[in-house]
């Protein structure tokens, strides 16, 4: 049997466990062109909890009685795809259970003498690849620039900030611990951070770390932080959405100051993306963030719940409150 959790009610405010269900169907098997796959690792994501709102999104949202969606690590059990072979590690969109059918032609091959395979979900998966084509396209980075990064101890956030760092900037970051605000300057090599829970005046704060202003704000997490932003803009400073999580469980918006006047005095631009945007452009980038791994210039932290499947609600509530450093992974199953 295959165990499947499903969206069981949509939530209001945050989510909690009693909106996912626990079921259990057949094992399904490949056609042509498709591949069974095991699930390694699960990872969860703060995009999914836009996809179970009633309300539109960019994709899909997730129906009633649906599986979770989501990505996987996982290993192939049975293949009718000629350029899989029983044993290949992939990346693959199955969503939240412990078997599934993918056709092979979407699949990423994960090649674990690079790194451990879990980072086919982080580092050197979306979230990567995310902070890489945000920071350098979206952003247009300079060498010798001043960077802030909201949500830095994130799994797309510390990997901004270290890219900005290889780039040669200068990079302050904001986290909700200060577990987190030291892990991200001693381990990661920000220049200076900064707890955010602990703070009272963000942009006395800012100022401060930051007092020639800001040239690339890169925002995952929106709220009264961003708000300040605005104002400690440099000229020609560019602001970059990839996320709002401090929004995605509220159950009325904020009211947040009107700060839109900044981008006139500043001649500043603000610009949201999706990492699929660049999906033709993904393999190069893994080349290159691979290399800036196995260099040591990059570094990765995993939030790992041991749980198996029946603990993927538990951790997706955990990671939309900050309990994560780095990547939330659930591991499902040991690889063969």
């Amino acid at each position: 049997m295959n165990r499947q959790i499903t969206l069981a009610s949509r939530p209001a405010g945050y989510p909690k466990e009693s909106d996912f269900n626990l079921v259990e169907v057949p094992v399904p098997a490949p056609e042509d062109g498709e591949v069974l796959v095991k699930t390694i690792y699960l990872s969860v994501d703060p995009y999914m909890r836009g996809r179970i709102n009633a309300s539109k999104s960019y994709a899909a949202n997730v129906e009633i009685d649906e599986v979770m969606i989501g990505s996987v690590i996982a290993q192939i059990v049975a293949s009718k795809h000629p350029n899989f072979q029983v044993g290949d590690v992939v990346n693959a969109g199955i969503g939240w259970q412990e078997y599934g059918v993918a056709a092979g032609d979407g699949l990423r091959k994960i090649d674990p003498t690079i790194a451990p395979i879990s980072t086919g979900a982080g580092i050197l998966g979306m979230p990567g690849l995310t902070a890489y084509f945000g920071l350098l396209e979206i952003g247009k980075l300079q060498e010798r620039e001043t960077v802030f990064v909201s949500g830095a101890a994130g799994a797309v956030g510390s990997v901004v900030g270290q890219i900005a760092k290889i780039k040669g900037c200068r990079v302050v970051g904001s986290a909700g611990t200060d577990e987190k605000v030291a892990y991200i300057v001693d381990e990661l090599g920000f220049d200076d951070a900064f707890n955010y829970k602990e703070v009272t005046d963000y942009h006395e704060e800012l100022q401060k770390l930051l007092p020639d202003g800001i040239d690339v704000y890169f925002d995952n997490v929106g709220g009264a932080i961003t708000d300040v932003v605005f104002p400690n803009l440099r000229i020609k400073g560019r602001v970059v959405i990839c996320g709002q999580i401090s929004q995605y469980n509220l159950e009325k918006p904020e009211t947040g100051p009107r700060f839109l006047w900044n981008m006139i005095t500043k001649r500043a631009r603000i610009e949201g993306f999706l990492v699929s945007e660049f999906a033709d452009r993904h393999a190069g980038a893994l080349v290159e963030m691979s290399e800036w791994l196995r260099q040591g210039k990059l570094k990765y932290h995993e939030t790992i719940e041991e749980g198996g499947i029946e603990s993927a609600p538990a951790a997706f509530i955990s990671m939309l409150k900050g309990g994560n450093i780095g990547k939330q992974l659930v591991k499902i199953a040991d690889i063969d």
